[in-house]
C-alpha cells in the first residue's frame, strides 16, 4: 500500500499522534476500535507500527469487499468513507443515490447523498438510520488533499535540482 496514502489517513485520523484517543474510544494513529484491532491482531493500538499495519489491513479488506460495479478510480474514496463511517451508512447513501437517479457506483454522486443521512426524511427510510454524513465527505476530501500534497512534494523533489555547493 502506498505509504503516502497511509500517511494521509493517519494524519486525518490522529495528526500522527500514536496515543490519540477519541471520545468514542477509538485509539492510535489509525484510530482503530477495540473490536477492529482484535480482529486484525493488533494487541496495542497506540503502538505506531501495529496501528499503521492494522489500519492498512483494515483498508485492504474494505477494498476487497466493495461491490465490483465501483470503478477502480472510485474504489479508494468509497473505502475511505467506509473506514470513517462504516459500510452500512455508505450502503444507505448508495441506496439514496439510486433512489434519486444518481449512480450509486460513482463517488461524485454518493458524496452528494451521504449528507442526506442527517435528514430525517432520508435516514428514516434507511437500514442503518441517522449518520453524520458530512463527516466522511470531509474526511475523504482531507485525505485527498493530504495525499496530493505528499505526492506533489515527492514529484517536486525529483524535478528540483540539488542546491549548488558554494
Amino acid at each position: 500500500m502506498d505509504w503516502r496514502l497511509l500517511a494521509a489517513i493517519s494524519y486525518a485520523e490522529s495528526e500522527w499522534k500514536p496515543t490519540a484517543t477519541s471520545p468514542t474510544g477509538v485509539r492510535g494513529m489509525m484510530m482503530l476500535t477495540n473490536a477492529t484491532a482484535k480482529e486484525l491482531g493488533v494487541t496495542n493500538r497506540v503502538d505506531p507500527i501495529q496501528s499503521l499495519r492494522g489500519g492498512a489491513r483494515y483498508l485492504k479488506g474494505i477494498l476487497q469487499d466493495l461491490p465490483p460495479g465501483i470503478s477502480e478510480a472510485d474504489r479508494i474514496w468509497f473505502a475511505l468513507a467506509i473506514y470513517n463511517i462504516g459500510p452500512g451508512h455508505v450502503e444507505d447513501a448508495r441506496a439514496i443515490a439510486e433512489h434519486l437517479n444518481k449512480d450509486p457506483n460513482k463517488w461524485a454522486d454518493v458524496k452528494d447523498t451521504l449528507p442526506l443521512l442527517q435528514k430525517s426524511q432520508y435516514y428514516e427510510h434507511t437500514k442503518n438510520g441517522y449518520a453524520r454524513g458530512r463527516e466522511p465527505v470531509r474526511y475523504v476530501q482531507n485525505i485527498r488533499y493530504y495525499y496530493n500534497l505528499l505526492t506533489w512534494t515527492e514529484v517536486a523533489k525529483q524535478r528540483t535540482p540539488p542546491p549548488k555547493a558554494t
